[in-house]
């Protein structure tokens, strides 16, 4: 098994910066593919950013040239950092892991293999 924990969510103020990590565990050599996603008060799930084994990434178009993905060297950690926040950015953020490198992304199936509990992002105005 392996297991995700999110830190770094908090308060901050509109155009300011934050950066999240999560750290895996467990199993970690089956992981192959991570992202983020989140999930405002009242609304669905929604994808945010993904980054594949070889390092490439792609981003929602509500975060593109705002955020940014990235892995450590040693795979096990991944980062987001956040800039130029908004209010609408407010929202749980989850991190996630996947271990088949056979299928869809997770930003078409909306779903991965493993998730983190989240950590809370208040962007206030």
């Amino acid at each position: 098994q392996v297991q995700l924990v999110e830190s770094g969510g908090g308060l901050v103020q509109a155009v300011g910066s934050l950066i999240l990590s999560c750290a895996a565990s467990g199993r970690t050599f089956t992981i192959y593919n991570m992202g983020w996603f989140r999930q405002a008060p009242g609304k669905d799930r929604e994808f945010v950013a993904h980054i594949w084994w070889s390092g490439s990434t792609y981003y929602a178009d509500s975060v593109k040239g705002r955020f940014t993905i990235s892995r450590m060297s040693a795979k096990n950690t991944m980062l987001l950092q956040m800039n130029s926040l908004k209010p609408e950015d407010t929202a749980v953020y989850y991190c996630a892991a996947d271990r088949d490198i056979t299928r869809a992304p997770m930003y078409e199936r909306d779903e991965a293999d493993y998730w983190g509990q989240g950590t809370q992002v208040t962007v206030s105005s």
